[in-house]
């Protein structure tokens, strides 16, 4: 995957992304707990972001945090993701970001498993899931 970012117009984000997944990755929405075909998933694979393609989590990192979202303690690799200050409804909360296209995936917070102790909560439909081969 090219490092290079990816930029598109908001009607070029349209055509390539279903409305949901438009809704989330470009105008920071969340799906409803328990409802992303994520969220239970056990497959061995990666994540990767819907909107470009650049493979952000691992299977390996994956647990059940009973949240009702995909749940990682990190990151496939740190430096492809962003977090920024969330201050949106009242709350503060840190956003996990694609770093090559920008598209919102969900946020960060304390309360995960050793060794990180990180709970990456990401939507559904910001990823895509590819299944490891062997």
């Amino acid at each position: 995957m090219s490092d290079e970012k990816v930029n598109k117009s908001e009607s070029e984000w349209k055509e390539t992304l279903t409305p949901e997944q438009y809704r989330i990755l470009r105008e920071k929405g969340t799906e409803r707990a328990f409802t992303g075909k994520y969220w239970n998933h056990k497959e061995d694979g990666s994540y990767a972001c819907a909107g470009c393609g650049e493979t952000l989590f691992s299977s390996g990192t994956k647990f059940d945090s009973h949240c009702g979202w995909p749940s990682f303690w990190d990151a496939a690799d740190p430096g492809k993701i962003e977090m920024n200050e969330d201050t949106s409804f009242g709350m503060h909360r840190i956003e996990v970001v694609c770093q090559r296209c920008g598209g919102h995936l969900g946020h960060v917070f304390d309360d995960g498993p050793a060794p990180t102790g990180q709970r990456y909560c990401i939507n559904s439909a910001s990823i895509q899931f590819q299944k490891q081969e062997g």
